[in-house]
C-alpha cells in the first residue's frame, strides 16, 4: 500500500508537498488586518485567544480603561500601549505550526526523479533503477524542525537540510555530493 506523496518540480517542493499534507503550517490568520490600533484592541477583545495574547504581550490595565478605549477610538492612548496591542495583534494573527510528528522524522523515503552523485546521474522509481530509499531515522531534523516551527522553511532550504541532514547522515556523501537536477520529483513516505 502507497504511503503519503509530495510531488514537486523540484525535491524540495516535492518535500514541501509531502510536509504540508501531514502537518499544519505556520501561517497568518486572513481575517487580522486592522491596522489602526482601537480596531486591532476592538477584534483581540472579541475572543478568548485576543485576550490571552492582550495578557502575554504585557497590557496591565483596568477593565474600565479598556471600555474607555473600546468605547471611543479617538481615546488618546500612550505610544507603548498602542505598541503592546500591536505585538498582542500580531503574536494572535499568527497560527504556529503543528511539530513535525515522529512518522515524518522515522519515516521511510522512497524519491522518484532525476538524482545525481559524481558521474552517476540516472532517473529513479523507474524500470531501470529503484527510487532512492531514504531511511528518516538517522537523520538530523532539529535546523529542519526549527525552520519549520519559524514558519522560515522554504522548499529551497528544505531540500539543502534534507540533503546534509536526512540523506548524508543515512547513506554517506555520495561520489561527489548529492544532487537532484531533474524537473519532475514524487516522494513517498512509507
Amino acid at each position: 500500500m502507497a504511503g503519503p506523496t509530495g510531488r514537486g518540480n523540484s525535491l524540495g517542493a516535492a518535500l514541501g508537498d509531502l510536509l504540508r499534507s501531514q502537518v499544519t503550517p505556520r501561517h497568518r490568520l486572513s481575517t487580522y488586518n486592522a491596522r489602526h490600533w482601537h480596531a486591532q484592541l476592538s477584534q483581540l477583545t472579541g475572543t478568548r485567544r485576543g485576550y490571552q495574547a492582550l495578557e502575554d504581550a504585557g497590557l496591565g490595565v483596568t477593565t474600565q480603561t479598556l471600555i474607555n478605549w473600546l468605547s471611543d477610538p479617538e481615546y488618546n492612548i500612550r505610544r507603548s500601549y498602542r505598541d503592546i496591542i500591536h505585538t498582542a495583534y500580531e503574536n494572535a494573527a499568527i497560527v504556529p505550526a503543528d511539530p513535525l510528528p515522529d512518522h515524518i522524522k522515522r519515516g521511510q523515503y522512497e524519491i522518484s526523479g532525476t538524482v545525481r552523485t559524481g558521474d552517476d546521474e540516472r532517473d529513479r522509481g523507474t524500470r531501470a533503477a529503484a527510487p532512492l530509499r531514504i531511511d528518516g531515522r538517522y537523520g538530523r531534523w532539529d535546523d529542519i524542525e526549527r525552520l519549520w516551527l519559524a514558519g522560515q522553511l522554504t522548499d529551497d532550504e528544505f531540500e539543502d537540510h534534507f540533503i546534509d541532514d536526512v540523506i548524508v547522515e543515512d547513506i554517506g556523501e555520495g561520489t561527489d555530493g548529492w544532487e537532484f537536477p531533474g524537473t519532475s520529483y514524487a516522494v513517498e513516505l512509507r
